[in-house]
């Protein structure tokens, strides 16, 4: 980028202002506006954010129990590169936004706890594979007619959802908001996230966007920048639109599904597709299927990472409860998408839309390069319902209930950190153990009605 010239063309449009963000351990978006005078010094320089982003929750609550930085370290400064490739312009505002790496001490190296570094980590495996990765997130979320202030009044009780009833792909619905739909779609292809479908899902207020598919480190950008900016969207228009995995249990939970598929580096062809073999797939795509199976329990707190993830993790809600894989079928944890050379693919199902995408990609893609990597045998397909099966699987395919039991296999697992590094894993591993500790001192809705008069 010729910095002088972008400048130049910044001040003729009357752009005064740039606004940068980096995306903390959960998936937040935090940043600021600086004035075009600082952003032309920090180019091809350095910036400073207090690292404190990594210090606290998605409450600004400090952690008590985190190694990497704390009233011990004093928050000082943590260095910050600004992505140039990243810029798009905000729509509405005629601001530039850029997202921004954490680098380390030396202002060269990768940051150990930065997310976007840690998946840019798995993709650099891939690279000395020899292979590139490309990614599409889905996701769905509620919408209600609230605003961040009317449901705090309501303590987050008798919600009014944006629709009424349950009618999944509703031509009604998508027709009689079809200027909203519209608007958003406008919004999202204006801000450089191309949606390539948008439909009501099943559930009162229920949206799903599918993001076209890109290279992977572009996809999980958009990823992250779509959660928020969906929330943005919605919010100035005096609605509020929900990633939580489930709000409500008598609807199914929000899902962030992946769609995955590796291409060689060298030729460009992509590695997926033998239309000789069964399902159309190829032995490394088999590898990396198997991979994938054999490391879904492990890395399970990388893409459910929260308490409530849990509760989107049961049977009959569309989302899977065990270590399955299937053609085709969405009550598996993995479906392989049989297609043609350019399309075929494999569906991560587990995955809920309150996870950090950078980490839910690290999870999927390192765990399908270690099975490419160690050339495991994928197991036969399963065949209809995968709920039926579940109870007859050993404790090992079963997927944790809680959030706890699953940083306690993370935290086991010694190939989360040749994937992610040592750094990364510990002080995530803490971040999560702080959100179990933060749930263990609430009293809960449940337990007043259960236990107030009666016990």
């Amino acid at each position: 980028m010729d910095i002088k010239q972008k400048i130049e063309e910044y001040r003729a449009k009357d752009i005064h202002q740039v606004k940068l963000a980096i995306v903390d351990i959960d998936g937040l978006l935090r940043g600021k506006y600086i004035s075009l005078e600082k952003f032309e010094s920090m180019v091809n320089g350095l910036g400073g954010f207090c690292d404190c982003v990594f210090g606290w929750d998605i409450h600004d609550s400090l952690y008590d129990n985190a190694e990497f930085t704390g009233w011990h370290t004093a928050y000082p400064d943590a260095l910050y590169k600004i992505d140039l490739n990243s810029e798009r312009m905000i729509p509405g505002e005629n601001v530039p936004f850029y997202l921004a790496d954490f680098v380390a001490n030396d202002g060269q190296s990768m940051h150990p706890v930065c997310p976007r570094n840690a998946f840019k980590r798995v993709l650099n495996k891939a690279e000395q594979m020899g292979f590139g990765v490309n990614l599409s997130f889905e996701y769905e979320f509620f919408l209600f007619n609230e605003t961040p202030q009317s449901v705090r009044e309501k303590h987050y009780q008798n919600l009014e959802p944006f629709t009424p009833g349950m009618c999944g792909y509703s031509i009604l619905r998508n027709s009689t908001y079809g200027d909203l739909f519209n608007e958003f779609l406008n919004y999202c292809r204006e801000f450089n996230i191309p949606i390539e479908g948008l439909h009501c899902e099943s559930g009162p207020g229920v949206w799903e966007a599918a993001i076209k598919y890109d290279e992977a480190l572009e996809s999980a950008d958009k990823a992250v920048l779509f959660k928020t900016f969906a929330k943005v969207f919605f919010q100035q228009r005096g609605l509020m639109a929900t990633f939580m995995a489930r709000w409500n249990l008598k609807y199914p939970g929000q899902s962030g599904h992946i769609h995955q598929s590796l291409y060689d580096l060298e030729s460009q062809k992509p590695l997926f597709f033998n239309g000789s073999n069964k399902y159309r797939m190829s032995d490394l795509m088999k590898h990396y299927v198997a991979g994938q199976m054999k490391y879904l329990q492990p890395m399970l707190a990388l893409t459910s990472p929260t308490i409530n993830s849990y509760t989107r993790l049961v049977k009959g809600f569309w989302a899977p409860t065990a270590m399955t894989w299937g053609v085709e079928n969405r009550t598996t944890a993995l479906r392989v998408i049989p297609g043609n050379e350019k399309s075929q693919r494999i569906e991560y199902r587990v995955g809920s839309a309150d996870a950090n995408p950078y980490l839910a990609a690290a999870a999927v893609v390192g765990a399908g390069l270690l099975g490419i990597e160690q050339k495991l045998e994928l197991d036969d397909a399963l065949h209809g319902n995968a709920y039926e099966v579940q109870d007859m699987m050993p404790d090992e395919k079963q997927f944790p209930s809680n959030l706890r039991d699953s940083v306690a296999n993370l935290k086991r697992f010694p190939l989360a950190k040749e994937l992610l590094g040592d750094e990364f894993v510990e002080h995530f591993v803490s971040s999560r153990m702080w959100e179990v500790r933060e749930h263990e001192k609430a009293i809960t809705d449940w337990q007043l009605e259960r236990y107030f008069e009666l016990i």
